[in-house]
């Protein structure tokens, strides 16, 4: 049973559906199966359907769960964290604010996991790699080996930056520490960034009573802090990076550079 792929920016949400759909109907607006919307049903992840006589009937409350369901399965959530979200929503909750809910768990950045087997591997690269060019792609977080000898990337673009500096004739240890010192410096922000939109933003609309009027208002305040704050991050880094080095320069006890003088 295979839950049918997170919708992004080319797969748009399915339009919800104006009158009440059959299960058949339903699998065929989401994209999920029939087996495995009653798979769900019996799990409690979905509300019970209207009935009308034995036939059950659902609505855009259904669809928009599923897409959810969906949205946290292509995070790489396991099922039972993702009972335990949906446990924490009531089944009255409006396909409003599911969208809601589906819009803070949209990714940031695409990392699209694929696992691959070697030989796959292998034709993707173009070559055989070596053990330690293999340790390199492992240390840039680019790809990582599993227990039955498949290969698992994280996305083609990160992939295909590390392959570009392998021969940058540094040792994957380094590119290991490089790599731990990033993630625990990007982690440390994303929680504060977080944080700061949970306790700014998100709870001042929780104590008004989550009001209608301002969902479509916050999701697209979300919606527009994912390429400012990136923006921002990258700009930032670059900043500081550009102050350290003339900082280190100056006290190296160097004389500065003159620019070259324009024509």
């Amino acid at each position: 049973m295979t839950p049918a792929s997170a919708p992004d920016a080319d797969h748009p949400p399915a339009t919800a559906p104006e009158h009440p759909l059959t299960i058949d109907q339903l699998a065929g607006r989401s994209g999920i199966s029939v087996r495995t919307i009653r798979f769900y049903a019996g799990k409690g992840l979905l509300p019970p359907p209207v009935l009308r006589g034995r036939l059950g009937l659902y609505g855009p409350e259904h669809l928009t769960r599923l897409e959810l369901i969906s949205e946290l399965s292509g995070l790489g959530f396991s099922l039972a964290a993702i009972e335990g979200h949906l446990a924490r929503l009531p089944d009255s909750l409006s396909q409003v604010e599911l969208q809601l809910q589906r819009a803070l768990l949209v990714p940031w950045v695409a990392e699209p996991l694929e696992e691959v087997c070697s030989d796959e591997f292998t034709r993707r690269v173009g070559r055989a790699l070596t053990e330690q060019e293999m340790g390199s792609l492992e240390a840039l977080g680019a790809v990582e080996r599993q227990p039955g000898g498949t290969v698992l990337i994280h996305g083609s673009a990160a992939l295909s930056v590390a392959l570009a500096n392998l021969d940058i004739g540094i040792s994957p240890e380094v590119l290991h520490k490089l790599h731990t010192l990033i993630t625990m410096h990007t982690t440390a922000l994303a929680e504060d960034l977080m944080q700061l939109f949970q306790t700014e933003v998100l709870q001042p609309y929780r104590d008004r009573g989550r009001p209608a009027a301002e969902r479509a208002r916050l999701r697209e305040i979300y919606t527009r802090m994912k390429p400012l704050t990136v923006q921002g991050v990258v700009t930032a880094f670059g900043r500081a990076v550009n102050r350290t080095i003339r900082q280190r320069f100056t006290e190296s006890g160097s004389e500065t550079v003159p620019r070259p003088s324009r024509p």
